[in-house]
């Protein structure tokens, strides 16, 4: 969950800095939505490829080495000097962090039975508003260093966070293990049964045929979980990149510091669904409800959002959109998880991730282009909560995955095999 939270934290530094940072350099609202998605334009291309070699290479050395390059892309970004400049470094900071999200789910599955994985993918969804909460209070305080030393404050929030990035690299390099038969803290019988679990699962995957790269491809699951997890996550970018500027237009005599502060408080809020949710869904074995539900209350949110005019009520709103969102995610997870294995769960997972995030592009750059265009963002949040009621009704269409999911979490019987390195 660090490694997720710092990379967040870099996401997130470039909705903090912009309170500065669009001043300074005369970038627009469109151009700052265009900037802020451009990074998931690089991020979707990259993406499959890193997970491939993660999944032959092993996760402690792929995920410390993303660390590291996307730690120095965001202290490079210190440097841009207007839109042009802007645009390259989003991109190659989503080559940079290609692979990672997908990467993270991927090993989790390695770890985690399917009964289990719900609660696992929750504790580390966790990061997202924790990330966005106190990322925002972190990056406001960062502000305030505005031209010390000779630097802007918007640079400082890039310097920092992209040498926390690159410190953390170092931290999964020298303790990240990537697969519980190498794990020297559980026992050796803990080591069989958790391999014999594991292998059940993979097992009754590949007798299915979604083992391949091929596979995942050729599945039509895959695509219609990619079609999914962008209508649920466009919520989470549109509003991610641009809540601290919708709170300074909303609360026009806020400091920086006290805009990053309220923007902070929707995502502690979102806090406490998330793992009592899937938790849930593990113990039920259901997930088509958990899923729409939480996909419904986040739309109802979103809409609220865009009709409240008083700004506490609006920030409420979104509070609820929030809860309704981060609580969707983890659950979603374990619907492609427990469908692939091997290599089609490498590259399915990550494909589903890729497609799934390109509403990092269209979220934001939407959101930067009605409020331009209008004058308000109101437009471009009842936009989000359509595409929340969307996934509601995707969620309620899985009916048929559901029954295979229940039969793929069915307990596994003991076998004496271990599960391999690169299952």
């Amino acid at each position: 969950m660090g490694a997720f939270f710092v990379a967040y934290l870099d996401r997130l530094s470039v909705s903090v800095a912009a309170l500065q940072m669009r001043g300074d350099l005369g970038i627009s609202e469109a151009a700052f939505g265009l900037g802020a998605g451009i990074f998931f334009i690089t991020y979707v291309i990259f993406e499959i490829p890193s997970n491939i070699i993660l999944q032959r290479v092993g996760a402690r050395r792929w995920i410390a080495r993303i660390m590291w390059t996307w730690g120095l892309v965001t202290v490079a970004t210190m440097f841009v000097t207007g839109p042009v400049t802007f645009y390259i470094a989003r991109a190659l900071l989503g080559v940079a962090e290609a692979g990672f999200y997908a990467g993270v789910i991927f090993y989790l599955t390695q770890w985690f039975p399917a009964r289990e994985r719900g609660q696992s993918f929750s504790w580390f969804q966790l990061a997202v508003p924790i990330t966005f909460a106190f990322g925002s209070a972190i990056g406001g305080s960062l502000l305030l260093l505005d031209r010390v030393a000779g630097i802007a404050g918007w640079q400082w929030v890039f310097l920092v966070t992209g040498l926390v990035a690159v410190g953390y690299g170092f931290v999964v390099w020298n303790f990240l293990t990537d697969t519980p038969t190498e794990a020297r803290w559980l026992s050796q019988a803990e080591k069989e049964g958790l391999a014999a679990r594991l292998r059940s699962e993979h097992d009754r995957k590949q007798a299915e045929g979604a083992h391949t790269v091929r596979a995942a491809f050729s599945n039509g699951w895959v695509w219609f979980f990619s079609l999914l997890y962008f209508a649920i996550i466009l919520g989470q970018w549109g509003i991610g990149f641009w809540l601290p500027q919708i709170i300074a237009g909303e609360f026009p005599g806020a400091s920086d510091f006290q805009v990053s502060l309220l923007s902070a408080a929707p995502w502690l809020v979102a806090l406490i669904a998330i793992v009592p949710v899937a938790r849930h869904s593990d113990r039920t074995g259901e997930r088509r409800w958990h899923l729409a539900v939480p996909c419904a209350v986040s739309a109802f949110g979103f809409a609220l959002s865009a009709y409240f005019e008083q700004p506490f009520l609006a920030l409420a709103a979104t509070a609820l959109a929030l809860v309704g969102l981060m609580a969707a995610v983890p659950v979603f997870w374990n619907l492609p998880s427990a469908v692939l294995t091997g290599a089609a769960a490498a590259s399915g997972i990550a494909l589903v991730n890729s497609l799934g995030n390109l509403s990092g592009f269209v979220g934001p750059s939407v959101l930067g282009l009605i409020t331009q265009a209008t004058g308000s963002s109101r437009g471009g949040i009842a936009i989000l909560a359509l595409f929340l009621l969307v996934a509601a009704g995707l969620a309620l269409m899985t009916r048929r995955e559901r029954r295979v999911l229940e039969s793929a979490e069915q307990p596994a019987r003991p076998t004496s095999h271990h599960v391999p390195e690169t299952s």
